[in-house]
């Protein structure tokens, strides 16, 4: 742990950075009026001026030096690298083709479960919240008009099976900065992550399966699917789970995708890479501010704001149980004022390292409760992207959809469950 003193003044870049991200947001009534980065842009200026005793010179050195940080280096390339698969995969009719293929094995009365487990079967290989959301929308509409349910049970189960794989997938944005900000292996925190969240996805099954017990209308027409173009969501998932570097597993999941779309006619040879190029600069957004975000924290840690915070939580920190609520709070809270949850993480996660440190909470754990928290916080406040892009593909609001996202709310029961009741050990070897 640091011994220098805390200072609280020097967190005001990140209260700039919340002020003029949710000033403007509460003054228009838009909470994407401005540009995340244009926020942090202003966080870092004020960064900058800051501690007049250090030159000029030194703080951009300081700030280099976090940008340079091993993991934030591979996490921005990790980026680009699931952006160049997602976009590649897209093209060459993996999305379709999956979504169909589930659907058509569906029976009718376990359409809305089926939609939750679709959503999360999907979000899980394309490691995308919304572009799951994006693919299984117009699959909801049709369902909720065939069977007579409310749109919003449809769109809320996409939205919840959407939420799974962010907060899950070994490809998601959410998981790649969990992991690389807590330093520790993609596998253990999937696995910590799944035991996790697997009692609240069941639950989930449960309950939606007993609000449609009494589906009634046509079957769907025939989906057709193409099962070549599924499979490179196969070798991804399959290669992620046993363990493969997740370099490879993009790369050759981008590849595959390549080959599959020329050799069905979906992605004409001679235009294969602009959609691997679309697809990564996709990704730069989130990549620049994972830079940006790096520099920032570099300069509040140097004049002594992470110390501040960390003084504060011990304060209310008794022994690793707290330390496990304190980062779970941390996490949400994070994600309540910056309305993504991959920011929310790099925000969140060298705080949340610290006080794993400091409190012996292994570093898989503490990657799991943060992409946990900050998931949950993204299903069920109304600004965040997720409900916004649902409601936008249905005409209805988030506010309709929000009394059906009961995933988010069984995963925090069952998170809160596993810091109460769960079995700890302390395991903070790093990557």
């Amino acid at each position: 742990m640091s011994e220098k003193r805390g200072s609280a003044l020097a967190l005001l870049p990140i209260g700039v950075f919340l002020s003029v991200f949710l000033g403007v947001g509460i003054a228009t009534g838009d909470f994407y009026a401005i540009d995340a980065i244009v926020a942090f842009l202003a966080a870092l200026l004020v960064a900058f001026v800051q501690n007049k005793k250090l030159p000029f010179g030194q703080k951009l050195k300081i700030a280099a030096a976090g940008v340079s940080d091993e993991n934030i280096f591979t996490m921005c390339l990790i980026f680009l690298s699931a952006g160049a698969f997602s976009g590649c995969v897209t093209a060459a009719g993996g999305v379709e083709s999956t979504v169909n293929l589930c659907l058509s094995i569906l029976p009718l009365k376990f359409a809305v479960p089926g939609l939750f487990v679709i959503g999360c079967l999907i979000s899980l290989s394309m490691g995308t919240s919304m572009g799951t959301i994006a693919a299984l929308a117009p699959i909801a509409v049709g369902i909720s008009e065939k069977t007579g349910f409310s749109m919003a049970i449809c769109i809320g189960a996409v939205v919840c099976g959407a939420m799974f794989g962010d907060n899950l997938s070994m490809i998601s944005d959410t998981t790649i900065a969990a992991v690389k900000t807590q330093g520790c292996e993609m596998k253990d925190k999937f696995k910590e992550n799944f035991l996790i969240v697997l009692p609240a996805a069941i639950l989930t099954v449960v309950i939606f399966a007993f609000l449609s017990k009494d589906a009634s209308g046509a079957e769907l027409s025939e989906l057709k699917y193409n099962i070549w173009q599924v499979i490179p969501y196969i070798l991804v998932l399959a290669g992620a789970l046993v363990g493969l570097n997740v370099f490879l597993v993009l790369i050759g999941g981008t590849v595959v995708s390549a080959a599959v779309g020329v050799l069905t006619d979906s992605i004409k040879l001679g235009e294969v890479f602009k959609p691997i190029g679309s697809g990564v600069q996709s990704m730069y957004d989130i990549t620049v501010i994972s830079i940006i975000v790096a520099a920032i924290v570099a300069l509040v840690k140097e004049n002594g704001g992470i110390d501040y915070i960390l003084d504060l939580i011990r304060r209310f920190v008794k022994g690793r149980r707290g330390a496990e609520a304190g980062i779970a709070a941390l996490s949400l809270l994070t994600d309540a004022c910056t309305a993504n949850n991959t920011v929310a993480i790099v925000i969140a996660g060298p705080v949340a390292r610290e006080i794993s440190t400091e409190y012996g909470v292994s570093n898989k754990r503490t990657a799991s409760l943060l992409d946990i928290f900050s998931s949950v916080g993204q299903g069920v406040i109304p600004y965040g992207a997720q409900l916004l892009s649902a409601a936008t593909l249905t005409a209805l609001t988030p506010f309709d959809i929000i009394p059906y996202m009961i995933y988010p709310m069984l995963m925090t029961v069952s998170a809160f469950g596993f810091i109460v009741f769960g079995k700890r050990k302390r395991d903070n070897k790093t990557l």
